[in-house]
């Protein structure tokens, strides 16, 4: 089961920036690297989804409740853009996943015979093997 959301454009902040790393005159004249910032608490997410959000502990998360992406795999800020935004999407969607609580059951008939018959016979396969000495 999930909780449903939905992320309002206007909740999420980029800012585009140098990325880091080698690659030539390109990345030290080019902002192509894409930062990502959402405030959990100012959002419209629903109460539990938040709380979840925070309580999660992930390194990106800050201690004001904000996440921060930065992505810069790619070359260009649009494909930056959309690798950051669905960082934040799947790092929500993880925190929106419930888990289906687990209903104890109990084995049925024929596997408890099953099991009982098993070590019926690996009993008498060693009792067989504690035949005296003569």
């Amino acid at each position: 089961m999930r909780i449903p959301y939905t992320l309002l454009p206007d909740e999420i902040e980029f800012t585009a920036i140098r990325a880091q790393g080698a690659g030539g005159q390109n990345v030290n004249k080019v902002s192509s690297a894409a930062h990502l910032r959402f405030d959990i608490g100012a959002s419209s997410l629903p109460d539990e989804l938040k709380a979840r959000l925070l309580a999660l502990g992930d390194q990106r998360i800050t201690h004001e409740g904000v996440v921060v992406i930065k992505a810069q795999t790619f070359r260009s800020l649009e494909k930056n853009r959309a690798e950051a935004m669905r960082r934040l999407d799947e790092l929500i969607g993880a925190a929106a996943h419930v888990a289906k609580t687990r209903r104890p059951t109990r084995p049925g008939r024929a596997a408890v015979e099953r099991r009982l018959a098993g070590k019926t016979h690996r009993s008498a396969i060693k009792a067989g093997r504690r035949g005296g000495y003569e």
